[in-house]
């Protein structure tokens, strides 16, 4: 909550640094099994990227390590770069969720989204063929933000503000780590959707739902399952 490095955390407590890496992942892996709720109305929907990381092994397949973070090969969104979808509605309905790498597929975006909506909602979303294959395909209302074309507003209500705002928030705050290895990326998100949905709240507070909400919803993670842990789609 404090914002504290692993090794300073380690400090005040007086364990390891590397014992506060796997208690930390232990609570997040528990926090990731909470309910985010149904989607109502109008509801954002975008995609932002990572930099695909491997950050912490020795040995990277097909390329050479990069220091803290580093940069792309290639120009643009490619394979080297991760997708999260965010999707937020305006009662602050927020879902994170690491899809894939490149560019967002249709598939991607039924399987993290259907299970959460109800009938009565708009979809809007930029000019992206994916977003429009999946709202066809649901018979689904969907609004289109082109931003390519200077348009950020229809009728008023119409845009993506929230969720533009909600990925700056996102991509600042994790900025602090230096790079997220992505096996542990959704982690981090369930860690920041955390915070963020709670800003409001005194700091005790927050401690005690964290606490509270980790020994409810409990996880079997071992330090053994977080070190051997890699991601899949």
């Amino acid at each position: 909550m404090n914002g504290l490095s692993l090794r300073e955390t380690a400090l005040k407590i007086g364990i390891t640094h590397v014992t506060a890496f796997y208690w930390r992942h232990k609570v997040l892996s528990a926090l990731a099994k909470e309910n985010i709720g149904i989607f109502e109305g109008l509801v954002e929907v975008d995609e932002t990227y990572f930099l695909e990381s491997h950050k912490g092994r020795r040995v990277i397949p097909n390329r050479k390590p990069r220091k803290r973070g580093g940069t792309a090969t290639k120009r643009g969104i490619s394979n080297e770069q991760v997708c999260v979808l965010v999707t937020r509605d305006r009662n602050r309905t927020t879902l994170l969720k690491l899809v894939g790498t490149g560019r967002i597929l249709m598939d991607q975006i039924d399987t993290t989204l259907t299970s959460h909506f109800k009938s009565d909602k708009v979809l809007i979303s930029d000019a992206h063929n994916s977003y429009k294959s999946y709202t066809s395909s649901n018979d689904m209302e969907h609004v289109i933000i082109n931003g390519s074309m200077k348009e950020y507003v229809k009728k008023g209500i119409y845009h993506l503000n929230n969720i533009n705002n909600y990925h700056s928030r996102l991509k600042k705050w994790i900025s602090r780590f230096n790079g997220v290895s992505t096996k542990y990326l959704q982690l981090y998100l369930v860690w920041f959707q955390f915070l963020d949905n709670r800003k409001m709240e005194s700091d005790l507070s927050k401690k005690k739902q964290m606490l509270i909400l980790a020994s409810v919803h409990g996880t079997w993670e071992t330090a053994d399952n977080l070190r051997v842990r890699d991601y899949a789609f």
